[in-house]
């Protein structure tokens, strides 16, 4: 019987498990359903490991006589105010930012500048909230570690780094039960310029001075987000200059587009387990020598949590994993 069925875990079980996800960009119902993990899964920890940001807000222009038009997708206009609520919350879990104004504040919109820090507002509010929410819904004894991805703005670094029930170890280490975390939110180049990318050199840099101090025992976990090139973790269409899927014969075309220095450090660092993400559509494991990598995937705009629960012996060994949706 797998170890992941049994109903309770012995108070002598030396075992810890994490559970991991990455990519709910924004979605509130996905972040609720990372937090309930700790329960559902008996986790010792969570880890969120990156693009926790939605992508954009949606203009709900208040009209004043109890009309809504809702700007996004031909949604159209609404009059019932429950309605509204629910289209509103379908928006939060789908990872977007409604935003209810005035026609002359939409207006105001269309400044890039005030554009940017409207949306940079609503991602601090909502991240935020998020950390308030952990500290009321976990219990004591179990771990919570968000760190941020390639799309991420810097500005959430400071609100997770000052929210108490929260540990945000970017580019640094983090002794986790038996193992020690270490975190890696910045990707190599992407076609979309993200707020977090580097080449490859510069990525390997990044990762060795991270790693420099780390004891020849220690029990590594990568929990980088992006996930080593050629894995099958890390398989995505191919793009032309336009940004448009690439087709020969018919057939849309993909290849490998994670990171090299990824690839490397493991070859070279051995870590017990890798935590990555960045790749929605490539959710799977893949194992290089002694390291099992493991990419949850992302479906987030539905709703739905991806996450990938890792167990590991008392001495920090990787013992098993099981890739989850919820």
């Amino acid at each position: 019987m797998s170890p992941f069925l049994r109903r309770r875990r012995s108070a002598r079980d030396s075992r810890y498990r994490i559970f991991f996800a990455t990519d709910v960009h924004g979605s509130e119902c996905c972040f609720r359903k990372f937090l309930a993990a700790a329960k559902v899964y008996q986790a010792d920890a969570l880890v969120l490991g990156g693009d926790v940001a939605g992508k954009a807000i949606v203009p709900i222009v208040d009209g004043g006589n109890g009309t809504y038009d809702v700007r996004y997708q031909g949604a159209g206009t609404i009059t019932d105010e429950t309605e509204l609520a629910s289209v509103i919350q379908g928006f939060k879990d789908a990872g977007l930012y409604p935003l209810t104004l005035a026609e002359t504040a939409l207006a105001r919109l269309e400044d890039v500048r005030h554009r940017d820090e409207v949306f940079e507002t609503a991602i601090i509010n909502q991240l935020s909230s998020w950390c308030a929410l952990a500290a009321e819904r976990l219990d004591d004894g179990v771990r919570c570690v968000i760190t941020p991805g390639n799309d991420d703005l810097y500005a959430i670094d400071a609100v997770l780094d000052g929210a108490d029930r929260i540990e945000c170890p970017e580019r640094s280490l983090l002794e986790l039960g038996p193992v020690t975390l270490a975190s890696l939110g910045n990707a190599n180049r992407t076609p979309w310029h993200t707020e977090r990318e580097f080449d490859e050199d510069e990525l390997a840099q990044q990762i060795d001075e991270m790693l420099r101090a780390v004891s020849g025992d220690a029990k590594l976990v990568f929990n980088f987000h992006v996930p080593p090139y050629g894995s099958g973790l890390d398989t995505a269409m191919k793009l032309d200059e336009n940004l448009r899927p690439v087709v020969v014969g018919g057939q849309t075309m993909s290849g490998p587009v994670g990171s090299t220095a990824v690839l490397d450090a493991i070859d070279r660092y051995r870590p017990t387990v890798g935590l990555h993400g960045h790749i929605h559509e490539s959710s799977g494991a893949w194992k290089r020598g002694g390291t099992m990598c493991v990419n949850p995937g992302s479906d987030y705009g539905s709703g739905i949590l991806k996450g990938a629960l890792v167990q590991f012996d008392g001495d920090g060994a990787y013992d098993t994993h099981l890739l989850t949706t919820g």
